[in-house]
């Protein structure tokens, strides 16, 4: 009974030894000091040359602007309707959804100052926000921010129309 009891107080301190290797693993904490890199820091920079995969593809679609034609305006119109409209409306006029619970109106597409803005203006304030607009470029793709511009230049051209301008149009009118 004795040598039981003896084997038990031998063996206890044996279980808690389990498997930690997961849960106490040897780390180093951020901007702390590490002697195994040869500037002393945990935080290394990264090697010359790397760019994140498809980084590159990526900064080539938001440099150019492709072809507009009517499937690339449908799909602008697709990715406006549901990014863009809420705030700035279903035309383009500042007068979504979100503003008439109460936010702050965007500025119309319809601004002389937008209208004449180029459209990487337009772009780039896609990618990185403006104002209270956050940035949508973790959101939508550059080919669809492109689209958006597209749709987004057809909205303004929409609004300052003219009947005359529009031969074909004008025999469909009752």
């Amino acid at each position: 009974m004795i040598g039981r009891a003896l084997v038990c107080l031998a063996v206890l301190p044996l279980a808690a030894c389990g498997d930690q290797s997961m849960t106490q693993q040897n780390r180093y904490g951020t901007y702390t000091r590490a002697a195994l890199f040869p500037d002393g820091t945990e935080a290394q920079p990264l090697p010359q040359g790397v760019v994140a995969q498809d980084d590159l593809e990526r900064a080539d679609q938001s440099a150019k602007p492709p072809a507009v034609d009517a499937r690339l305006l449908a799909r602008g119109r697709e990715r406006y309707d549901i990014y863009c409209s809420p705030c700035h409306g279903l035309t383009g006029s500042g007068d979504g959804m979100i503003v008439r619970r109460g936010f702050p109106a965007p500025p119309s597409y319809h601004a002389a100052r937008l209208r004449a803005a180029p459209a990487q203006h337009i772009f780039d304030v896609i990618t990185g926000g403006y104002g209270v607009m956050y940035s949508y470029a973790s959101r939508i793709e550059p080919h669809d921010r492109w689209a958006i511009v597209a749709y987004v230049r057809a909205l303004q051209e929409s609004q300052s129309a003219k009947l005359a301008d529009m031969p074909d149009l004008r025999s469909k009118l009752p």
